[in-house]
């Protein structure tokens, strides 16, 4: 197995001195195993873990950012992201800081960097909106000889133009040898999205040098699982939540996102290769090895998560590369890593139809009969919330009114219930593994509700459509926003800003909010004046193409649907609308496909002060598992960091956190004392944002 922490040795006085073990790549190795090789924290001494050191970065705006970075640890140095999309060096053992890189990006969040090294110099490289800087780490100055004066545009090179396209990078790219692999986010509504390409770049010059095609040109492989033009004008397949490197076999591994639109896909009738897939590239080239396709033809934002785990599975005696790919549905595939063949049963399970105007479902769907799913897969009326009586009877009248839930019920006007939510089981952090093959995940068990809209229902004006096809689904069709998602109210957004600041925010992106550059200036100034409540300058009424028109016309007139946004179904008193738990902690030992524990992960005080047991809450960002025997994760909304036991899964630490640590933390020693440091950046769930890095580490000398 590739592991991420090297263990150096030292001399002093003839003797051997354990001088550091690193945290050299993002989630700890080339491998993604979120594995620490440092074994002086164990669970006789994690209770005595305290706070060090806190480094604030002093750039949050309100309640209105993120960060979810994973900081590298290399040569005595720690490397961080900031809310406000700034770099910083910070001496690992004091906090104390180096330097700091300002980008000048104001929409996006980031998890972090990667680094490259020739012996002679160090690189970061640091996506930023849709640059990637490559920053020198010993002074935090641009490497100028990199790109054009120190960056790349990302959005050039993708073969249509895609400037001012919903594009940035919010996930670090991957290094082998001299090349840096970079995946990126891009726009999953109704408006226009860019294709997900992956490719590889020149450490040191910037040059492209290899493009993987997630949406196949005339020619290609999986070409004939999209329409003839699909290459022309669809968006999405693209990587967004990070890649896995087997330097030893040069393959990169690349978990790819759904196609856009993500709830409706008559546009783009077909499997829709390579979207949803795990693909194993050559890394030199970009040639592909093999895929698999976890989903076809997406329509329930099902994009893979987390980069894949490589772990050694063992089988007869013998050993077997592993690729271990966690899913939204709460699903773990695991293949060969050479091969591609599964490494536990997976059967087709039938997946039902669509009503809705042109829609064409795959008529199945894949699932792996081992290990079992880590997050319920249905939401019956028998898992309604008993908290209280009355919370119980207000789900019941709602969930009776949505579609009945099974796994791959497609979008409905009526609401369909997705379950495990949009956000997961499996989300971003990832999983962890250690070197006796088990895998440690967290989970989400929540569910959330997708309601279609027609928009070609009732007309209206330009404004309108754009606001609908473009804003409500994120803000809602009503312009409230969605409180629990930290997505603030349209409603009255007049008296708040001026006309240039809403075009500005619209033109431009800010905080998690991405650029709609695309937008022409008639359209702009069209859902200015519909979210000022203004009438519009030219009165353009919208002219919307019917279902028999000719496809160009469809196009030009844009998906019939849009949704209602992004819904947690919550209760009244804004507890999950399901039974607990709502969030776990597994360990699944993926030589056998059995689990070896299950705990609830995070929980309410206030509940707890009632006599309720722990339920577990929503979380965000990984764990990481050590040799001494720990798991450590923050990611729950409580806003604690804990500390279980690798073997059972009791709880041994835990420690309040200034914001919530929705990151998956770095453990690192240096001269033997053990740290851990977490990215307090909140701004999720409700919950307040935050600019902290906290280390831990054990009292000096103990």
């Amino acid at each position: 197995m590739v592991r991420r922490s090297r263990l150096f040795l030292a001399v002093s006085v003839g003797l051997p001195v354990l001088a550091a073990a690193e945290w050299p790549a993002y989630l700890g190795d080339a491998g993604a195993t979120h594995y620490s090789a440092v074994h002086e924290l164990t669970p006789g001494n994690v209770a005595q873990l305290r706070p060090v050191w806190t480094w604030n970065s002093g750039d949050t705006r309100g309640n209105k950012t993120q960060n979810q970075c994973n900081p590298l640890m290399v040569d005595g140095a720690i490397y961080v992201t900031t809310p406000g999309l700034a770099v910083a060096a910070l001496d690992a053992a004091t906090g104390r800081q180096r330097w700091r890189f300002e980008s000048g990006q104001t929409a996006g969040l980031s998890r972090g960097l990667a680094t490259w090294t020739d012996g002679k110099q160090r690189r970061l490289y640091f996506g930023a909106g849709r640059f990637l800087h490559a920053i020198d780490a010993a002074t935090g100055r641009l490497a100028e000889d990199f790109g054009d004066g120190g960056r790349i545009d990302l959005s050039d090179n993708l073969g249509r133009d895609a400037r001012g396209l919903n594009l940035f990078v919010n996930t670090p790219g991957v290094v082998f040898r001299d090349l840096i692999i970079m995946g990126m986010r891009v726009g999953e509504g109704p408006a226009p999205a860019a294709p997900g390409h992956i490719r590889a770049y020149d450490v040191r010059s910037g040059r492209l040098v290899w493009t993987f095609r997630t949406i196949p040109h005339p020619g290609e492989p999986g070409y004939e699982t999209w329409p003839p033009d699909a290459w022309q004008r669809a968006g999405g397949a693209n990587v967004w939540a990070g890649m896995t490197v087997d330097a030893e076999r040069g393959m990169v591994f690349c978990p790819t996102g759904s196609a856009s639109f993500d709830f409706w896909g008559g546009d783009r009738v077909g499997n829709n290769l390579y979207a949803n897939c795990l693909l194993a590239l050559d890394a030199a080239t970009g040639r592909r090895i093999w895929h698999y396709q976890f989903v076809r033809h997406d329509l329930w934002d099902r994009d893979l998560p987390a980069p894949p785990t490589l772990v050694t599975v063992k089988r007869d005696g013998r050993e077997i590369p592993a690729v271990a790919q966690p899913t939204k549905s709460g699903h773990v595939f695991v293949f060969h890593r050479e091969t591609g063949e599964p490494l536990f049963p997976i059967v087709e399970d039938i997946a039902p139809s669509s009503d809705l105007v042109g829609e064409v479902t795959s008529p199945t769907q894949p699932r792996p009969l081992l290990p079992e799913p880590f997050a319920r897969q249905v939401f019956t009326a028998d898992e309604i919330t008993r908290r209280t009586p009355e919370a119980h009877r207000a789900v019941l009248e709602r969930f009776i009114r949505l579609r009945p839930h099974a796994p791959w019920v497609p979008p409905s006007k009526e609401g369909t219930v997705i379950f495990p939510g949009f956000d997961g089981a499996a989300e971003w952090g990832g999983a962890a593994a250690d070197p006796e093959g088990v895998l440690y995940v967290n989970s989400n068990e929540m569910p959330w509700i997708l309601t279609m809209i027609d928009v070609r229902d009732g007309g209206g004006s330009l404004g309108r459509h754009v606001y609908l096809q473009n804003c409500a689904g994120c803000h809602g069709p009503d312009q409230r926003g969605n409180a629990a998602a930290n997505i603030p109210s349209l409603v009255d957004i007049g008296s708040r800003l001026s006309r240039d600041q809403i075009a500005d925010v619209i033109l431009r992106g800010r905080g998690v909010m991405p650029a709609w550059g695309f937008l022409s200036a008639k359209e702009r100034g069209a859902v200015v004046d519909f979210l000022r409540g203004e009438a519009e300058k030219d009165g353009t009424l919208v002219s919307l193409a019917l279902p028999g028109a000719p496809a160009a016309e469809r196009r030009e007139a844009g998906p019939p649907y849009t949704h209602t946004g992004y819904n947690r179904f919550l209760d009244p008193d804004g507890y999950p609308a399901v039974k607990p738990p709502w969030g776990t902690l597994n360990a699944i030992d993926l030589n056998t496909g059995e689990y070896r524990w299950r705990v609830p992960l995070g929980e309410y005080p206030e509940l707890v002060a009632q006599g309720i047991p722990p339920t577990g809450t929503e979380n965000y960002g990984g764990p990481v598992v050590t040799a001494g025997g720990l798991v450590i994760i923050a990611a729950s909304r409580d806003e604690h960091i804990r500390a279980f036991d690798r073997r059972d899964g009791r709880e041994l630490w835990r420690a309040r956190l200034p914001a919530a640590g929705y990151a998956t933390p770095a453990v690192y020693s240096i001269g033997g004392r053990p740290f851990v440091v977490i990215t307090c950046g909140g701004g999720k769930s409700g919950t307040p944002s935050g600019d902290a890095f906290v280390a831990f580490s054990l009292p000096e000398g103990s």
